[in-house]
């Protein structure tokens, strides 16, 4: 989600101080009772350096003043509250809702009439794993990833009416290899030839990232990836790719996903991503893990039931492009940027590299090195997750290539005149080459849209609660996001695997590497077959082709327009105390 300048994020937690106009300014833990509901005993005072008093109302003596404590309003109270985010925003988010998906499959016209539109839908890892932890914590036996994405593929198919369901690690897969491309550019120079700024290079697949950076720090969007997310290269896949294949034209599909956080609805919302010529976006609609949960019980469907399906590979009309599904990437639950560049480093180079990592402050901030023989460093990386660390990662960004932090790029010559008087970086501290940034502590299985234990049942599944009026999700009152045992949990149910190493190899577990390699591999030559068709329709790939090889300044042209986009400063309204966007 957005967040405006009104909010003040604090260099302690993960707590946003609330504003002046936010709906819950205070909090009492032991109100005192009110006597005579006609006359209030007391009233709210603040004082000059802000702090919230209860004090006497007039003509009363018998109360004393009182310190309030002021409330802390988490990144997920903010997405409830939304007085952050600007009214187009809002409205962009109430559109994309189940409520809105089921209102689009029961008015879309049956086959063959002209007007029908195919229905896709995309789901994230991350919620699979989301699903899959909460299934596991009330079953006999663990369910993993591939088992719920056969059950949500049944349901999809079955009971709502899409035709194709997909999970997008396959699209996670090109915007790896789109992220290590622009990599090398930037690294070796060419970079500015484009348009692309040096060093270093910062994640850009959240959304809540870079809305944060677009609206407080403009001086940081030079830094970021121009590559797409998997949400949005999943689109582009869906709306040209596929559906050339299938002989349907952008604006004749409908591509709904399914993400962990709500930041992708606005992210699917940018003009960026919208295709002019059949004005229609790559992404329709995102709903996120908890609706899709909602959108089964609603219609009924238990989830924990075993299907048939999942015992076997999904049959070829389920998966005509023969797509792999559940590409796993060594690194992290949140994309695996930084482990890719850094394993595709180790792979291209002449001499043996060391990589070793050091963890900084928490858990959420940690600093990867690979080091050649002589111990020389030749890459330096952080994986930097939640706002807490992410406001020392700008502040570290900012003082290292020479930029005031919060004034865009003014500021910038002066800054870059006392850096040179410092005299030269030593080896010791030398700045990162790329850091892996996400919004939310934990990273992406932690979203705002997963699904949330039950507070005192550690791992339990959230309980079944009816919907509200306008169609949101209930959940319990003790239901907390962020729970790390929780999140642990949900990390686990993400790898799909036993604990490392397993004490003792169970025969389906042996050769799994070999088979998980093996799916890349396909992925790979599937990514370059489908670059050719975009370039050349009709035209074969030569057999030893790669992401990056025999294509020319046309495929160049092509992966950028696919699989690339740009980020602007966003200004605000300065009124009084308040910011508005």
């Amino acid at each position: 989600m957005a967040f405006s300048g009104a909010l003040t994020l604090t260099d302690l937690n993960d707590f946003i101080t609330p504003s002046q106009a936010c709906i819950k300014p205070v909090e009492q833990s032991n109100p005192a009772p009110v006597h005579d509901p006609g006359a209030a005993l007391t009233q709210i005072q603040v004082d000059s350096t802000g702090s919230y008093y209860e004090v006497s109302a007039v003509g009363r003596t018998d109360v004393d003043a009182k310190k309030l404590q002021t409330a802390e309003i988490s990144l997920n109270d903010c997405l409830a509250c939304s007085g952050c985010i600007t009214s187009a925003e809002s409205v962009l988010i109430t559109l994309q809702s189940h409520t809105e998906v089921l209102n689009f499959l029961e008015s879309n016209p049956i086959l063959p009439a002209a007007a029908h539109r195919t229905p896709v839908l995309s789901i994230a890892p991350q919620s699979l794993a989301s699903l899959a932890a909460a299934l596991s914590s009330s079953s006999a036996r663990p369910v993993g990833p591939a088992e719920v994405l056969a059950r949500v593929r049944a349901f999809a198919i079955r009971v709502l009416g899409f035709e194709h369901v997909f999970d997008t690690t396959f699209a996670r897969h090109i915007a790896l290899l789109e992220h290590a491309r622009e990599f090398s550019e930037r690294r070796s120079g060419k970079g500015k030839e484009k348009g692309v700024a040096p060093l270093p290079m910062l994640a850009s697949a959240c959304p809540g990232w870079v809305c944060y950076a677009e609206k407080t720090h403009a001086e940081m969007l030079p830094f970021i990836s121009a590559a797409k997310s998997p949400q949005q290269v999943m689109g582009t896949l869906v709306k040209e790719w596929m559906g050339a294949k299938w002989g349907r034209t952008p604006d004749q599909i409908y591509h709904v996903t399914v993400m962990p956080c709500y930041d992708k609805k606005l992210e699917a919302s940018r003009e960026d991503f919208c295709n002019d010529t059949y004005a229609t976006r790559d992404v329709d609609c995102v709903i996120t893990t908890g609706e899709l949960d909602l959108l089964m019980r609603e219609k009924g469907w238990d989830l924990s039931a075993p299907i048939p399906e999942e015992l076997s590979p999904p049959s070829p009309s389920l998966n005509p492009l023969a797509i792999p599904e559940l590409l796993a990437h060594p690194g992290s639950s949140s994309g695996s940027y930084l482990h890719s560049l850094i394993a595709a480093l180790v792979a291209s180079s002449q001499t043996p590299l060391t990589h070793t990592v050091r963890t900084l402050r928490n858990s959420d901030y940690e600093e990867h090195t690979v080091m050649d023989e002589s111990g020389a460093t030749v890459f330096r990386g952080a994986r930097c997750y939640g706002f807490r660390n992410l406001q020392n990662l700008v502040r570290k960004v900012g003082r290292e290539a020479g930029l005031q932090v919060g004034r865009g790029a003014a500021g910038r010559v002066g800054a870059l005149r006392r850096a040179r008087k410092a005299g030269p970086e030593s080896e010791q501290e030398k700045g990162y080459d790329y850091v892996e940034v996400m919004a939310c502590p934990g990273g992406c299985v932690n979203g705002g849209g997963q699904l949330r234990p039950m507070l005192g049942q550690e791992g339990a599944a959230l309980e079944s609660l009816p919907a509200t009026e306008d169609g949101l999700e209930v959940q319990a009152p003790s239901a907390k996001w962020g729970d790390r045992a929780w999140t642990k949990k949900v990390e686990e149910a993400y790898w799909g695997a036993p604990p490392t190493p397993p004490p003792t190899p169970p025969p389906e577990v042996i050769g799994l590497e070999e088979r998980e390699e093996e799916k890349r591999r396909r992925a790979d030559r599937l990514a370059v077959e489908l670059l050719y068709e975009m370039c050349s329709p009709g035209q074969d790939p030569p057999g030893d082709a790669a992401w990056d090889v025999h294509m020319g300044e046309r495929a160049d042209e092509m992966r950028r327009r696919l699989f690339r986009t740009q980020y602007r400063a966003v200004e605000g309204e300065v009124v009084g105390l308040a910011v508005k966007w």
